[in-house]
């Protein structure tokens, strides 16, 4: 009696050590989970997704099929996150984490942002009333296929931004823009009245964004005043002054840049000194 109990608990202790085993067993995901963040105008946008691949199928109108709502990935529900509020196709979403689903067409996506973020796959229990926004997109055709299923953000500029959807052949773009312009606007008045002023900063913003370029000329030559030897600033103040249609100045402002670089072993900006001279001849 005694062997036949040591031989159960024997029997036991081999099974859950088993178990335990089974249990830390760790293999590659089927499709694998990806988070993204792409800094964006004054804050962030990120994505959270799982990633299934092609694996040899028809994807579109076959794996998922067109007319119904799909999860936009795998597994749990893909999140979208804005730290600030932004525009899609032209629709205002305020700043917060969002489910991303969609339903693909042959010629057209709808694409949806919804609030319940628990709702993974289970798109049978999809409500309407709890989307936050609904608009329609134009899918594209990719010309080389995409394996895995991607969220991509292209194009990324100071107030705008093409997010894309891309799988085996098809490409989903949505327009994503942001208006920060009164924000920065007033930031920059109010940081040029402390001591440490941001000129080049402030100048930066009004040449790439067509702004008051006199004024851009005016904070770009404070800040070469407070960084002689700063080449990226001398470049900055030949671009703008090029843009004003002062060669003379530009080409002398870049010759400048082109002088400091030079003894600052700075290849990259003496190429760019030189570029910015040939196209402004």
């Amino acid at each position: 009696m005694i062997k036949t109990k040591t031989l159960i608990g024997a029997l036991a202790i081999a099974v859950c050590s088993l178990s335990v085993h089974a249990q830390q067993l760790k293999v590659p995901a089927p499709s694998p989970a990806q988070t993204v963040k792409q800094n964006f105008a004054l804050g962030e946008v990120s994505f959270e997704y799982s990633r299934p691949g092609v694996k040899g199928r028809v994807i579109f109108g076959d794996v998922v099929p067109f007319g119904k709502v799909w999860r936009t990935g795998a597994n749990a529900t893909t999140k979208i996150t804005f730290t600030e509020d932004v525009k899609l196709e032209g629709n205002d979403v305020k700043a917060g984490t969002y489910g991303l689903y969609t339903i693909p067409n042959k010629d057209s996506w709808d694409i949806m942002l919804y609030k319940d973020l628990t709702l993974g796959g289970n798109v049978a229990e999809y409500k309407q009333e709890n989307e936050v926004l609904r608009f329609k997109v134009k899918p594209t055709v990719l010309g080389n296929k995409v394996e895995s299923f991607t969220i991509n953000m292209d194009n990324v500029l100071p107030t705008s931004a093409t997010i894309e959807l891309m799988w085996e052949n098809t490409r989903v773009p949505i327009m994503l823009t942001t208006d920060i312009d009164a924000k920065v606007m007033k930031n920059i008045d109010a940081s040029l009245t402390n001591d440490n002023r941001p000129y080049f900063q402030a100048a930066s913003y009004y040449y790439e964004n067509n702004k008051d370029l006199k004024q851009a000329l005016t904070w770009v030559n404070k800040a070469t005043e407070q960084n002689p030897k700063a080449y990226w600033i001398m470049l900055l103040k030949a671009k703008i002054q090029y843009k004003l249609a002062d060669k003379v100045g530009g080409k002398a402002s870049a010759e400048k840049t082109i002088a400091l670089a030079t003894e600052d072993k700075n290849d990259d900006y003496v190429a760019m000194a030189k570029k910015l001279m040939a196209d402004n001849k």
